[in-house]
């Protein structure tokens, strides 16, 4: 019989607890904290990426299972484990109510061994939202100076809204549950690392009616004055923005989500210039106006899947855009984008062990642009730009994005594999700008004797569309080796059409192991390449500059003569674009190492050091430039501008980065983040030429937005019911700028000559230092009802407390009266006035 006992024993051993945890639309709830206990003991857990997870090696009995999760109600379940295979468990969390404390949990700041469970993730949720000072509730710019300066890319970062890549979150401000950067660095879900990424997660449906409604208030009279203004200018902004959502009819199958706001902003910036007559110094109107709303509504089909429609519309107008600094109000446009967009959303269990989410939108947008005044433009270096602005253009687009995946758990392995298209989309573009000539002066005293050194005029058909693909798959393996160490290796690819490379397949792997039993200190690293897309602007330049649709001339010396007719442009040489026969996608290689402590229960610090080695990437070149030394003639008299698009750039980047999360006792919580790194390269974009175009080695060194030192932080106080706070806080070194001489000496038609053993990006700025502050108090309208029941928040936030003078836009052209001065800064303090009601 000892045998029969042995075996019994060991069978007992081995039963285990699994499952998965989701929230009320069937979405996976990831890095939920789970406590499986009997008696005195417990054991932890935490749920992956697909919300899965396993306690393993349990003896037979009766066990409390407690699952807790930011923004969701704690839930309790009693669990019976027996020596045969018990079914999986399908847990599926409620909405928080009303009220999410505005602290860090226990639970969100523990360190792990989840491979998606990195401690230096920039992961902001709701409670601290609301309690943090952010202008004009506008999350993602606030959050957006956490991304990684050393990473390339076009277009700017990507944003990813409920697991897909979107042009903008859809839902307002109050609809957003969470932000987070740098959540797994090494998936394969996106195109881009994790640097390159905003992530956002919105509410999801609920069984009971929720509500918020925001004012915000700013009025000049609550203002610093701008360093560079003679006179406080005259501003004044309003927003009105809410959301509401909760079951739609009498059942708990339907539910809905409705966001809206509406922005009317009296705003106005500071021209500050210098033209023939002396200083041009004075305010200039900019008004806004912007009306966004989105309607969803959520189905549950089942207990294992849910679908929602979402409807997202967006309206915009905006004046006198491109206004300031050295360009003067008749140079300046007026614009407007409108937007619509159709979302839909299918997620459920094929199987307990098998996820799928689909997802597809379909939008388009409208976005014309016209100048404020008719007339040549004119630009004198660095002094001024007058004239009319020549920046008339319409923009549309009818896109589609799609994301498919599936994710499937088997033993200690998560299986993710699927496809997403980022965009497949038809753009147009009818492009009128520079009907009348773009002048180019290199000086005042060469505007004053009428010296131009180039002029641009356009002509021809101005109508252009493209079709734009991007499609790219993936397969990822998250492999729990053990409690104390998992794995994760995986593979992307990605295609666009018009470039011809076909082998962009991006291998990516990471670890996480916790050596000892204790699980304090975690090791985490990884490495992967990734490939970014070229965006649409190259493709419109290389479809309508082909020389014989939209005519394109680039004339220089002395037949760049004032009042030249466009007519007589006609037997000029024309200028083209071309791609390189070489051109490729860029690819970039991302790796890491470091580790993550646990400091205190609720306090973590993780340190990193992240490497960057771009190849492929992006820049412009004239393979036609004038020759040296005369520069008299270009080498092909039949085009003068051959830009060619290259793929020939590259981009170093290093850096150590320092994140600590949490508490620092019980009334104060946030987190920051301090970079310490330099980032080079040899190129400024896909727009971007060199100085010489026909040795672009020259350009390697800093890149436009290195800065050496980098401190961020986020956080919250509550020293007394009177006394809350919200501090944002960064301080920067400079960023650098280019020296030129402000002349065209090489007759390419660009002023971005440099002066004798003057490299690029040698200009050093100065550094900036960010103080906001936030105070509010909240009232509850039934006060008897803890956590329960309306509450009325007044707020009052200041940014940039101290009124330091943050200076920007710094000239760098030699012939400026401006040279190594700015001609604007960052905006002086300001103060916002807000009224927040919930239910």
């Amino acid at each position: 019989m000892r045998w029969l006992a042995t075996l019994l024993l060991a069978q007992g051993a081995w039963a285990q607890v699994a499952g998965v945890v989701l929230d009320p639309a069937d979405r996976a709830v990831p890095n939920a904290r789970l406590v499986l206990a009997q008696g005195p003991d417990e054991r932890e857990a935490q749920t992956g990426a697909a919300g899965e997870f396993r306690f393993d090696n349990l003896a037979e009995g009766s066990y409390q299972l407690r699952v807790e999760a930011p923004g969701f109600d704690p839930i309790r379940r009693t669990v019976r484990v027996a020596a045969r295979p018990a079914p999986r468990l399908t847990l599926r969390l409620a909405l928080a109510s009303l009220r999410e404390q505005v602290t860090v949990s226990a639970e969100t700041v523990r360190v792990n061994t989840d491979i998606g469970g990195n401690r230096n993730t920039v992961s902001v949720e709701r409670g601290l939202l609301d309690n943090l000072p952010i202008l004009d509730l506008d999350y993602i710019a606030a959050l957006a100076r956490f991304l990684d300066p050393s990473t390339p890319g076009s277009g700017g970062p990507s944003l990813i809204v409920d697991g897909m890549e979107a042009r903008n979150v859809g839902v307002t401000a109050s609809a957003i549950q969470e932000i987070r950067i740098n959540q797994n660095p090494y998936t394969v879900e996106y195109p881009r690392w994790s640097r390159r990424r905003i992530e956002v997660i919105t509410k999801a449906a609920t069984d009971r009616y929720h509500g918020t409604l925001n004012f915000l208030l700013r009025d000049h009279h609550l203002n610093a004055r701008d360093a560079f203004a003679l006179t406080r200018p005259p501003e004044q902004r309003r927003i009105w923005e809410g959301s509401l959502f909760g079951p739609l009819g009498s059942g708990k199958t339907t539910s809905f989500l409705l966001s809206g706001t509406r922005e009317d902003e009296d705003l106005q910036t500071v021209v500050y210039a210098q033209g023939l007559a002396g200083a041009i110094i004075r305010n200039a109107a900019t008004p806004q106006h912007n009306t966004q709303a989105s309607l969803r509504i959520t189905r549950q089909l089942g207990q294992r899947h849910a679908i929602f429609w979402q409807l997202n519309y967006q309206d915009r107008f905006q004046y006198n855009q491109g206004v300031g600094g050295t360009t003067i109000e008749e140079a300046g446009t007026h614009a407007r984008f409108r937007e619509d967009e159709f979302v839909f959303n299918h997620r459920g269990a094929i199987t307990p062990k098998l996820l799928t989410q689909f997802r597809i939108l379909i939008g388009r947008y409208w976005a014309p642009i016209r100048s404020n005044a008719a007339g040549p433009r004119v630009v004198v270096s660095d002094a001024f730009t007058g004239g009319g602005a020549q920046g008339d253009r319409t923009t549309t687009e009818f896109h589609t994005s799609i994301t498919w995946l599936l994710t499937q758990t088997i033993r200690g392995h998560t299986l993710k594999y699927g496809f997403n298209v980022p965009d497949w989309s038809r753009r147009g573009l009818i492009d009128r700008t520079n009907r009348l000539g773009a002048y180019f002066y290199g000086s005042l005293d060469e505007y004053r004797r009428n010296l131009p050194f180039a002029l641009i005029l356009q002509s021809g058909e101005p109508k252009t569309i493209f079709i734009e693909k991007n499609v790219g798959g993936f397969f990822q393996d998250e492999w729990q080796v053990r409690p104390n160490l998992s794995v994760a290796a995986g593979l992307r690819y990605d295609w666009q059409n018009r470039f011809g490379d076909v082998n962009n397949f991006g291998p990516r792997a990471a670890f996480a192991y916790a050596p000892g039993r204790a699980r304090s200190f975690v090791i985490r690293g990884g490495a992967g390449f990734f490939f970014d897309r070229s965006g649409p602007a190259p493709v419109f330049d290389l479809l309508r500059y082909d020389g014989v649709r939209l005519r394109r001339y680039v004339v220089t010396g002395s037949q760049a003569r004032p009042g030249l007719d466009p007519a007589a442009a006609a037997g000029l040489p024309t200028s083209i674009v071309l791609l390189d026969s070489a051109a490729g996608l860029p690819d970039t290689a991302q790796f890491s190492i470091g580790f993550e402590q646990q400091l205190a229960k609720r306090t973590t610090l993780a340190v990193n050091y992240i490497g960057t080695r771009g190849v492929q990437q992006f820049r412009s070149r004239d393979a036609n430039a004038p020759l040296p030394p005369g520069f008299s003639a270009r080498p092909d008299a039949r085009y003068s501008v051959v830009r060619q698009i290259e793929s020939a750039g590259r981009v170093e980047g290093n850096a150590l980065e320092v994140t600590v999360r949490g508490t620092l006792g019980r009334k104060l919580n946030g987190l920051a983040q301090y970079n310490f790194g330099r980032v080079r390269s040899d190129t400024g974009g896909v727009s971007w030429f060199p100085a010489d175009s026909f040795d672009p080695r020259g350009e390697w060194g800093r890149a436009d937005t290195d800065r050496r030192h980098q401190f961020n932080l986020l956080g919250t106080a509550t020293l007394h019911r009177w006394v809350n706070l919200g501090v944002s806080a960064s301080l920067l070194s400079g960023a650098p700028f280019n020296i030129t001489t402000g002349r065209d000496e090489n007759g390419d038609g660009l002023a971005g000559d440099r002066p004798a053993g003057v490299t690029r990006n040698t200009g050093r700025g100065p550094g900036m230092v960010g103080f906001d502050l936030r105070w509010y108090r909240e009232f509850r309208l039934k006060p008897a009802q803890k956590d329960k029941g309306p509450v009325t928040t007044v707020s009052l936030d200041a940014f940039n407390l101290l009124n330091r003078v943050n200076y920007q836009n710094y000239v760098g052209a030699v012939s400026s009266p401006f040279y190594g001065r700015a001609v604007g800064a960052q905006p002086p303090r300001r103060l916002q006035a807000g009224f927040r009601f919930q239910f």
